[in-house]
């Protein structure tokens, strides 16, 4: 059979480039994903005990672009979820990002907005040449936080410490000089009402499309006949490593029912200091489901696995710049997405890439 575009991979880029050639441009599309299922690393199921949990860790829908929300939403409703994450230090939780309670809480103080900007100032690093994720910490609220919420979490999620990270890391994480819990600023937030999942089955109702799952791209290339391949796999893979593995840090997770409503206080609590797991996960307070039982996740942080994270590391961009200028010679095959382009892609920005792209294709 004849298809336009072959699309390698069934998350976020490659469904929303499926969605959009096939509804807009009514091309034929084979989307090809090498897992049991579609959704990429936002699939979420029912698990044994009722709960809808998330395969992958944590997923919260978050956006300040109105064509992303709007296009969102034409999949699925929206329960305008706020996230919260807590971190465990001393004995305590304690807000992140840091705000003015989670500084009252950890130094036994009551500080208002003003004495809270007084000792940050009495505290932090002035006038240093932002260099690493650990400068961009410490150049806001000193040593003590740092120490205390941000070394050690970030050792255990990338395998070294924020002194050999590029800014990038840290720089996402706001300081908040008032009470505010809210993880995240952005205008539109939220998790769908039925699922991620159910979301992408309705990306891709379409008679223009058709799915392969558990399907490696290379077992099928040239098996089809396609005028373009929109690939959002891993792009060393795609040119069979050639120029070395792109380094990725993955995750392990451990999942536990439990016989109550909740087993904390927020979806997510992170542990810096204590235990080889970074953060225990509860979907439940996000998916605002009601169930008498509830499932928790404990996430392992890995060098081998599932490639979930680009290493945020001058060598590592170093390598992928090379892939870049071998994709820059293909004409007939688009690079979408966070394996795709070696970049930290949260979901809305992996959409608008995508939206973006499709663009480009319709305008020829």
């Amino acid at each position: 059979m004849n298809y336009d575009y072959l699309i390698v991979g069934a998350g976020f880029a490659g469904c929303v480039m499926a969605e959009r050639l096939a509804s807009q441009l009514d091309k034929k599309v084979l989307l090809v994903e090498r897992r049991s299922h579609i959704g990429g690393n936002a699939y979420d199921y029912y698990d044994d005990s009722g709960v809808l949990i998330h395969k992958y860790g944590a997923h919260i829908f978050h956006t300040n672009h109105e064509d992303v929300w709007q296009y969102v939403n034409i999949f699925s409703k929206w329960n305008n979820y706020k996230h919260r994450v807590l971190v465990s230090v001393d004995g305590k939780r304690v807000t992140i990002p840091i705000n003015l309670k989670t500084v009252n809480t950890l130094l036994d103080k009551d500080f208002t907005k003003p004495k809270l900007i007084e000792y940050f100032n009495s505290v932090r690093s002035k006038g240093l040449e932002i260099k690493n994720s650990r400068d961009v910490i410490v150049s806001q609220v000193g040593e003590y936080l740092y120490e205390k919420i941000f070394k050690n979490y970030t050792f255990k999620q990338w395998g070294v410490y924020p002194e050999d990270l590029l800014p990038e890391v840290t720089q996402r994480i706001p300081v908040r000089f008032d009470d505010n819990e809210v993880y995240f600023s952005d205008t539109f937030q939220g998790l769908p009402l039925d699922g991620y999942t159910k979301m992408f089955e309705h990306i891709l109702d379409n008679k223009n499309i058709k799915i392969l799952l558990n399907t490696d791209f290379k077992e099928v290339e040239l098996e089809y006949k396609f005028r373009q391949i929109i690939f959002t796999g891993a792009i060393d893979y795609f040119f069979d490593y050639i120029h070395g593995r792109l380094p990725y840090r993955s995750l392990r997770f451990e999942f536990e029912r439990h016989d109550c409503q909740y087993f904390q206080e927020a979806a997510v609590v992170n542990f810096p200091n204590d235990h080889d797991f970074t953060r225990i996960v509860e979907a439940k307070h996000m998916t605002l489901q009601s169930c008498p039982v509830t499932t928790i996740s404990r996430e392992y942080p890995m060098d081998s696995g599932e490639p979930f994270y680009p290493m945020p590391m001058t060598y590592a961009h170093d390598i992928y710049r090379k892939y870049q200028l071998e994709a820059s010679k293909l004409k007939s095959v688009y690079f979408v997405g966070r394996l795709a382009e070696y970049c930290y892609y949260d979901m809305d920005m992996a959409i608008k890439r995508a939206l973006d792209v499709f663009k480009e294709i319709a305008v020829g």
